[in-house]
């Protein structure tokens, strides 16, 4: 069994194009929500959402590029470029048969399957683009990834909502710890602030249709209405311990432990209960090999719906007892990336061991009693952090549970 750790990231959120930056608005308490630009969102009610507007894909991308690849990709290339730059992987460090990746997105090329789904009904069936198909699908994030550094080991996709991200991040993990690959990119993207994602999800009643920023992300609060939709991406550089130092890396943290489980309960709706999300962190906790009470804080899913926030806060409760880690939100800051979500807090949580300081759960200004956790706040943040969960929950009941530890030489 091979210890795994990591030796790059990269981000592209609504709070910061890049690792530097994402921490700086992780820190500083930005709100990444503006009044939806893409399109006119009107009849949806929903107001605002998380862009990147400042994006320029040609930053790595050129413009034949573009053309072949959803956003989505575009975007997981971004934070991808980023992530191998910081770790310096090449062909001459690693066995490319042994460099794989898995990478996750929940809906995958929606922009696409949009424009492509209306050229088709206003022109005909025979304008649709030869390049529908291999831009839109959600296996091509991987694909492209895969061929941009020729990582020739396993290289695949993961879906579970908005688990994917924290699914594929895991799955990784164990690759290299099962002594499959030496090297994994992985990580998650998503870009669905589009017609029919945001007016998909309203007609659900998830979205928040507050007009005001500060009022719109509110997890834990009891005045929350729903989540923010945001897009992006963020990538992590997965090692073994042994190739690691046998090329000089600098190691950012150490993935410990990884838990899954199935609520089987409802297809949107989370159990109330939260007994098998609470068994997904206990056996991330158990495969990092400490008690509980060695968990400091918890990156939570906290997405700002009713019943995703006490059903979280119900879970924790039960694994942790009178042990009560701090638990904040980072959706509070950055909205809900959805496949991409698992992944950008993933980073901010190896953020925060490094850093030795947690993100605020922003928003709060009556704490739901329902969700009777012990939350971030500005004058607790400053914490000694060696171990912290990063939890992610999907539509369909998938739970994921990365467990990670501060790197010390």
């Amino acid at each position: 069994m091979s210890r795994v750790v990591i030796t790059g990231m990269g981000a592209l959120t609504p709070i910061g194009n890049n690792v530097a930056s994402f921490q700086e608005g992780l820190f500083s308490q930005k709100l990444g929500f503006e009044p939806i630009s893409y399109f006119d969102a009107t009849k949806t009610g929903v107001t605002l959402a998380g862009q990147l507007d400042d994006f320029d894909p040609l930053n790595h991308l050129t413009k034949k590029d573009t053309k072949r690849m959803d956003k989505y990709t575009q975007y997981a290339i971004y934070a991808a470029d980023e992530a191998m730059e910081q770790a310096q992987i090449t062909a001459e460090n690693t066995d490319s048969n042994r460099f794989g990746v898995i990478f996750g997105s929940g809906i995958g090329g929606l922009t696409t399957i949009q424009e492509q789904v209306i050229k088709m009904h206003d022109k005909g069936a025979d304008r649709v683009s030869p390049m529908f198909v291999p831009t839109a699908i959600s296996n091509m994030a991987s694909g492209n990834i895969a061929m941009r550094y020729q990582a020739h080991g396993i290289c695949t996709t993961i879906v579970t909502a908005c688990a994917s991200g924290t699914n594929a991040i895991g799955e990784a993990y164990r690759q290299i710890k099962d002594d499959r690959c030496d090297v994994m990119i992985t990580g998650g993207s998503e870009a669905a602030i589009n017609e029919i994602g945001i007016a998909g999800f309203a007609a659900l009643s998830t979205l928040a249709t507050a007009t005001d920023p500060a009022q719109a992300s509110l997890p834990f609060d009891a005045h929350r209405s729903g989540f923010v939709m945001g897009e992006g991406a963020g990538v992590l550089v997965l090692e073994s311990l042994e190739h690691a130092q046998e090329r000089g890396a600098k190691i950012l943290g150490e993935v410990v432990g990884y838990g899954v489980s199935a609520d089987a309960y409802h297809i949107t709706s989370p159990d109330p209960a939260g007994k098998q999300a609470a068994r997904a962190m206990k056996l991330a906790i158990e495969e990092a090999g400490v008690k509980p009470e060695a968990i400091d804080y918890i990156n939570a899913h906290g997405t700002g719906t009713m019943g995703n926030d006490s059903g979280e806060s119900k879970a924790i409760n039960q694994l942790f007892g009178a042990h009560r880690p701090l638990v904040s939100s980072t959706k509070s800051m950055t909205g809900h990336l959805l496949g991409g979500a698992g992944a950008i807090e993933a980073v901010a949580s190896v953020i925060s061991l490094q850093a030795q300081q947690l993100p605020v759960n922003v928003g709060i200004t009556e704490q739901d009693p329902a969700c009777d956790v012990d939350l971030v706040t500005s004058d607790n943040c400053q914490q000694s952090v060696d171990y912290v969960l990063s939890n992610s929950f999907g539509f369909g009941g998938h739970n994921a549970v990365l467990a990670l530890k501060r790197w010390t030489d």
